[in-house]
């Protein structure tokens, strides 16, 4: 079979826009999920069941007009076991940055895919490694409104390619969507790409 559009279920346009790096077409569907942590949680499975519970959403909200694979994902930031989340704050995104500063952490992005009465799901872990971030950097960083909605309080895509020392692992992973890994599950739940 072979589709010519995927759902995505996600809000992120970073997301989007990666996807169309591949020449999908896509149609977005809202899949809100509670994005808590369980308790003692590791990241993988915490990334893997968000991915997994976004395609469940969008599944519920398309209802039978879901005709085309529903494409969701999830990451994480984490440094040490712990997750990095969005900052709902500025002293929570300074404290973050200066935990990740002069150090290596981990980007796990999950991507689910459902066709055809099958859910299959991929981790992608990649590891950046920060310089020194100075405290007025991290202020200054701050106040370019840049870090509000990242996970980590940072966006390598972004300014924030100034901290990043080394990257090892994907960096569409890091930005939100491993793109070779999206392509192997689209192409495997029967979707054409190139």
């Amino acid at each position: 079979m072979g589709y010519e559009l995927v759902y995505l279920a996600s809000r992120s346009p970073r997301r989007a826009e990666l996807l169309r790096q591949l020449g999908v077409r896509f149609e977005l569907v809202d899949a809100d999920v509670d994005e808590s942590a369980r308790a003692g949680e590791a990241v993988e499975a915490y990334v893997t069941r968000l991915a997994q519970a976004k395609v469940e959403a969008a599944r519920a909200r398309l209802g039978s007009r879901a005709t085309n694979p529903i494409l969701a994902a999830d990451t994480a930031v984490a440094l040490d076991g712990v997750i990095f989340g969005k900052p709902g704050s500025r002293s929570e995104a300074l404290e973050m940055l200066g935990r990740l500063s002069a150090c290596s952490h981990q980007v796990l992005s999950a991507v689910a895919v459902y066709a055809a009465g099958a859910l299959r799901t991929v981790v992608s872990i990649s590891k950046v490694s920060f310089r020194a971030i100075s405290a007025a950097e991290a202020a200054a960083y701050w106040e370019s409104g840049e870090p509000t909605d990242k996970a980590g309080g940072y966006a390598i895509q972004g300014r924030g390619a100034m901290f990043v020392e080394r990257l090892e692992g994907s960096y569409s992973g890091v930005v939100g969507l491993p793109l070779y890994e999206t392509a192997q599950l689209l192409r495997a739940a029967g979707l054409r790409i190139l």
